[in-house]
């Protein structure tokens, strides 16, 4: 699946500069240091984080996207970041469990 087919499935787009981007497997977690070094290429990632390390830690570990569940808000400064370095951020009302059901159950 495609990071752009998640919308209208309950996530919508904050930044989508490669909506193309093929989703393989979920990743759901908030230590940064702990992602960046479990997460795995081409994973959906689901955090609470908003702030610009996000896009560092989603780039190096080349995530398909980024999923802020909880209602959590993009910055200006997240959304511009993630802009410029290529990285999809998506949003996502609900708690990150029900988050993480969701796309399990759309990924397969």
């Amino acid at each position: 699946m495609k990071v752009k087919d998640l919308l209208g499935h309950g996530f919508e787009a904050l930044s989508l500069p490669d909506g193309d981007r093929e989703i393989d497997g979920v990743y759901i977690g908030d230590l940064l240091s702990w992602v960046m070094g479990r997460a795995q290429m081409d994973n959906a990632w689901i955090t609470i984080m908003n702030n610009v390390n996000v896009v560092a830690v989603a780039s190096l570990a080349d995530t398909s996207c980024v999923i802020l569940a909880e209602g959590v808000a993009m910055t200006d400064e997240l959304k511009e970041t993630a802009e410029a370095k290529d990285v999809n951020v998506l949003g996502s009302a609900d708690p990150i469990f029900e988050t993480a059901v969701r796309l399990a159950g759309l990924i397969g």
